[in-house]
């Protein structure tokens, strides 16, 4: 009985409605402390998170949950606030680089085993309940075979998953040559998952309250790097020298470092085959990154195009600090043809801009 009566004071009445359940009181909240309206997209979701937990705590089967919609529509926002206010231990939030980086390092570690994939999930899995995997997007063919291993360990084992993507499931690995091979992990994520559109007119990212509590928010877009903007913000000037810089293992090239601030240009880091994890890395021991010379993307290939946009989702989800320095208004340098670019735009655009007809602050 006493294990009953715990249950019930975590999940509210059992008869209550979905509105009245301790998930669905805890966005109420976190909202009312941030100052956003709920959008519908949002309350449904909540509706089916508050469903979701009371089964999972009652020992009932859960169904997991894909959340898709534009950027900045509050879907990291609910998974990061689902995963605080889960009341249970055995649950990982995961971005998807990230997951994929531990998964690739497994799979080095196991490459002896008959099967390194099942072993390195064997691992990574053991004990979860509840996975949470924010920013789910699919390019690569060879990710893709991945993700349908990975889904149905998943799956088998009972985990609720909650996954959220700027692409509906038919849209993911877009590419013609790809997608049909890829259809099956669509087919399974339809019968396996509720699918669920988290849209609304507004940016939530672009709101004033959004900028309050991360530290990549506090970062800055500097154009077009005169020296006269360098010598008033601390910038180095432009093209420093090259040093060589160790990660892991492998040699990377930067312009400098001192304390937890680095120095790269846009070449060193993404015109060269550098890679997520070597980003990974470098956030364990950098919290301030400058990165210099910004280009027109559109005149950049569509692989230096990809390794900008993942920089900036590895920056982002690690809350790192960026001071970015380009040639012109950021808008016009974010033009390009990579299909993930608009949620790069929507993150930078919470950069503070310093520009000409702008007094700047010093960087700290």
């Amino acid at each position: 009985m006493a294990v009953l009566s715990l249950i019930q004071r975590l999940l509210g009445n059992k008869t209550a409605t979905p509105d009245a359940s301790p998930i669905a009181r805890f966005f109420q909240t976190k909202a009312e402390q941030q100052g956003y309206t709920l959008s519908a997209g949002q309350t449904r979701a909540i509706t089916a998170l508050a469903r979701e937990t009371q089964h999972l705590l009652t020992g009932r089967p859960t169904r997991s949950l894909y959340l898709y919609g534009p950027v900045g529509r509050g879907k990291s926002w609910l998974l990061d606030g689902f995963f605080q206010a889960l009341p249970i231990a055995e649950k990982q939030r995961v971005h998807f680089h990230t997951f994929f980086a531990r998964l690739h390092r497994g799979m080095f570690k196991h490459r002896e085993h008959d099967d390194a994939l099942a072993a390195t999930l064997n691992e990574l899995l053991a004990g979860c309940r509840v996975m949470c995997f924010d920013e789910f997007h699919v390019h690569d063919i060879g990710d893709a075979m991945l993700i349908s291993r990975l889904f149905k360990a998943l799956f088998q084992r009972g985990v609720l998953v909650l996954v959220t993507s700027n692409y509906a499931p038919e849209g993911l690995l877009p590419n013609p040559l790809y997608h049909e091979r890829f259809k099956p992990v669509i087919d399974l994520i339809a019968a396996r998952m509720a699918v669920l559109e988290v849209s609304s007119p507004e940016d939530f990212r672009s709101l004033p309250q959004a900028h309050t509590e991360q530290r990549f928010t506090g970062g800055q877009y500097v154009w077009p790097g005169t020296t006269d903007q360098r010598e008033a913000l601390g910038l180095p000037a432009t093209q420093g020298p090259a040093h060589a810089l160790t990660v892991g293992n492998r040699q990377l090239v930067c312009r400098g470092h001192q304390a937890r601030t680095i120095v790269f240009t846009f070449n060193d880091l993404c015109e060269q085959l550098t890679a997520v994890m070597d980003y990974l890395l470098l956030c364990v021991d950098f919290d301030h990154w400058v990165i210099d010379g910004l280009p027109p993307l559109a005149e950049c290939p569509i692989a230096v195009q990809q390794r900008f946009i993942n920089l900036v989702d590895v920056l982002y989800d690690q809350d790192k600090r960026l001071t970015l320095i380009g040639q012109q208004p950021l808008t016009a340098s974010l033009e390009g043809q990579a299909i993930d670019l608009a949620r790069t735009a929507s993150r930078l655009n919470q950069l503070q801009t310093v520009c000409p007809q702008r007094a700047p602050d010093p960087v700290s």
